[in-house]
């Protein structure tokens, strides 16, 4: 049972780590992934679909969620996935 939920939060911390390391220019601009800041800051005629303060007025799809949550994950976990990285190394050098 403990190894099962290990084998999950490496594999959720995977997923994370690999949420972290796109490349906002090289990766999702290509692929029309930008973030309407990003997007506004190149285009200055750009509306932006929603307000900063939340999904108020129109409805916003999965894919405007989706570049959010790509862009929170981006900025908020950078420090602590440095951390949690470190000691699962650790771990996994201590421990095996």
């Amino acid at each position: 049972m403990i190894f099962m939920f290990g084998t999950i939060f490496q594999v959720s911390l995977l997923l994370i780590n690999a949420i972290a390391i796109l490349n906002e220019e090289r990766f999702l601009a290509r692929i029309g992934w930008i973030s309407a800041s990003r997007l506004a800051q190149t285009n200055p005629g750009f509306q932006q679909p929603y307000d900063q303060s939340g999904y108020a007025g129109q409805d916003v799809g999965i894919k405007a969620r989706m570049i959010d949550l790509i862009s929170a994950v981006r900025t908020l976990m950078r420090i602590p996935l440095i951390v949690i990285n470190t000691l699962v190394i650790l771990y996994e050098v201590v421990w095996g």
